[in-house]
């Protein structure tokens, strides 16, 4: 699993330029799908078929998508100026390296006027994105020889193991979704289901949810699982909404999840003895799960969360347990609960 999530992390494949990921996940899934396609949003989706064509369909979801940065322009002196795609933080660019996906890769620093040459005010202010540029170390005729305005630009950070099972990296919001996933279908590799089970691994939620609205209107699920990262405790923090990394998966209770899916998961991780956490999303829990749900003509969703310290910078940071535990976790709801249990009318709360 190690290996896997280094290999995810490192990978660029920021929102609306996931081709740099997407071949490498449809390879992963390959081993345990019937099917892999990729559809016109970007997204890479995984079937496995049941015995019965008209059984239902039951869905498993991670976005692939990471934040990045798009080249705007290229000045007189060679920099790259740069829109960010995603939310970003401008307080975590100076000094970060990065990948600019030109006609070739080009590696390039993030630059901001240093603190000597800023004046007293500038320096009690968090830096603005439209002060920093890249350099790739080129002259402008060069730049653009090999860059064009547009090309993509992802984060150079290397994913390394910590002490204590921790793992830190980029994009493990939501690569380590992407591995919880892979990691059931091992062990649900041999057996059959009584359903057909399609596997979404979705394009552009960093930038609105689209690839998750987009591929389960055409997968049309009854029930849908659905994974991402929540908030994981930091030195600073202190909300009720924030998980120590390490504790298990995390299970969302609120509108945007079916009461009876979230019911039978807290049993079956009880059952199974499976570490989990409780939050309450008292409306939107800005996850695909918020799309999932009204695809269509409705799905009832669950959402398990893996918690993340440093969300969104380059060294985001969580326990390999977590991601174990969200794996089991599905994986026993998918061969615990009964076929009937899938039909909304009867889930109980």
């Amino acid at each position: 699993m190690i290996n896997l999530l280094k290999t995810l992390s490192d990978m660029g494949g920021i929102s609306g330029f996931e081709g740099a990921v997407a071949p490498k996940i449809g390879e992963l899934l390959k081993a345990y799908c019937d099917d892999i396609t990729v559809d016109k949003g970007g997204n890479v989706v995984g079937m496995i078929y049941a015995e019965k064509k008209d059984a239902p369909t039951v869905m498993i979801e991670a976005h692939m998508d990471g934040i990045g940065l798009m080249v705007k322009e290229i000045t007189d002196r060679g920099f790259l100026t740069f829109v960010p795609i995603g939310g970003i933080d401008p307080r975590i660019l100076p000094s970060c390296e990065v990948v600019v996906c030109g006609k070739k890769e080009l590696y390039g620093v993030i630059g901001a006027k240093p603190p000597h040459l800023q004046s007293a005010d500038d320096r009690k202010k968090a830096p603005k994105m439209e002060d920093m540029a890249i350099d790739i170390g080129m002259t402008k005729e060069e730049a653009m020889q090999v860059v064009s305005v547009g090309d993509m630009v992802y984060f150079k950070t290397e994913a390394m193991e910590l002490a204590n099972g921790l793992f830190s990296g980029k994009y493990l919001d939501d690569r380590a979704g992407v591995v919880s996933l892979l990691h059931c279908l091992e062990q649900l590799k041999g057996k059959k289901l009584p359903f057909h089970l399609a596997v979404l691994c979705a394009a552009q939620e960093e930038v609105g949810l689209r690839g998750a609205v987009m591929g389960t209107y055409n997968i049309a699920p009854t029930v849908a699982f659905v994974v991402d990262v929540c908030h994981g405790n930091t030195p600073d923090s202190g909300s009720d909404s924030i998980f120590k990394p390490g504790s298990g998966t995390v299970l969302s209770l609120g509108p945007n999840i079916h009461p009876g899916l979230s019911f039978l998961a807290k049993k079956v991780a009880e059952e199974k003895e499976i570490p989990f956490s409780v939050d309450v999303d008292g409306g939107d829990t800005g996850t695909d799960a918020w799309a999932v749900q009204v695809s269509g003509t409705g799905v009832a969703t669950l959402l398990l969360s893996i918690p993340l310290r440093y969300m969104h910078t380059t060294v985001e940071t969580l326990s390999i347990d977590d991601v174990k535990a969200t794996g089991n976790l599905l994986a026993e709801m998918l061969l615990t609960i009964k076929p009937e249990d899938y039909e909304i009318c009867i889930l109980k709360r």
